[in-house]
């Protein structure tokens, strides 16, 4: 233990010695030094879980050794003036079973948030989608997830309905794959359209050619009393953040180069 550590608890030690039976004043004294070193524990103890277990967890992990240490210092201040604890603790679990039946969703949304950050399925700052709804992660709380959408709302998600839900990791893989769904004439040459589009997708530099851009036919007749088509699908996998970039550019591509080859689109079936 340090010098200056211990030269302080013989301090205080000493003037706890001097105050006599005065248990209030022992009582403020430790409640006060007990609130301090509660708070300095956990904090250090956040810090340390940080490189290990990410921000998150850190916060959870903070938030529990705060609270955790915080009782024992109540615990023992009523002890030093003179509670009895077991008659507390007898009162204690009657208030706790009132409080169980009245705060079962505030319970439960704790304990799913423990399920959401030793899962890890998604971190702050990831962008994700939880039943059609989707936004960035600005925090992973105790009781909710708090989601910045894309057109600037604020989302708060109870934990209890995260667990349950689908959870959608839009940033967590660094690739990504966006389609394009097109649509032309039954009697249309394919191989000259799949040459096209390969070549319209060669020239984004976006596009990734290794995965390399896919093309495919989704369906072939007639929907309803319009006339027959022919489904297309181009599929090209790009980086994360170029994606709504590339797939925009490569969409306009494709509708100036179609009819500059002749190739008239129609409405996808």
């Amino acid at each position: 233990m340090p010098t200056w550590i211990a030269d302080k608890a013989t301090q205080v030690t000493a003037f706890l010695d001097s105050q006599g039976d005065s248990g209030l004043v022992k009582t403020l004294i430790v409640v006060v030094l007990g609130v301090a070193l509660a708070r300095l524990l956990s904090r250090g103890l956040a810090a340390l879980s940080v490189p290990v277990t990410g921000a998150a967890r850190a916060r959870v992990v903070q938030t529990f050794t705060w609270y955790a240490l915080l009782c024992l210092v109540i615990a023992n201040a009523l002890r030093g003036l003179g509670f009895d604890l077991s008659v507390l603790l007898g009162a204690a679990g009657v208030v706790t079973v009132a409080l169980s039946f009245a705060s079962q969703t505030s319970a439960s949304n704790v304990i799913s948030g423990l399920f959401l950050v030793a899962e890890a399925a998604f971190q702050p700052g990831d962008t994700i989608d939880v039943d059609g709804v989707s936004g960035e992660v600005l925090s992973i709380d105790l009781l909710s997830v708090k989601l910045r959408t894309f057109d600037n709302r604020y989302v708060r998600l109870p934990n209890e309905n995260l667990v349950k839900a689908r959870i959608t990791n839009l940033s967590r893989l660094p690739l990504r794959r966006f389609d394009i769904d097109l649509a032309v004439d039954l009697d249309t040459d394919l191989v000259k359209v799949e040459a096209l589009l390969g070549q319209l997708a060669a020239n984004e530099p976006g596009v990734l050619a290794d995965p390399p851009p896919l093309f495919d036919i989704r369906s072939v007749g007639a929907k309803g009393t319009g006339p027959a088509t022919i489904g297309l699908r181009l599929s090209c996998w790009v980086m994360r953040e170029d994606m709504q970039a590339a797939r925009l550019a490569l969409l306009r591509a494709v509708l100036v180069g179609f009819p500059q080859a002749g190739i008239d689109l129609r409405q996808p079936a």
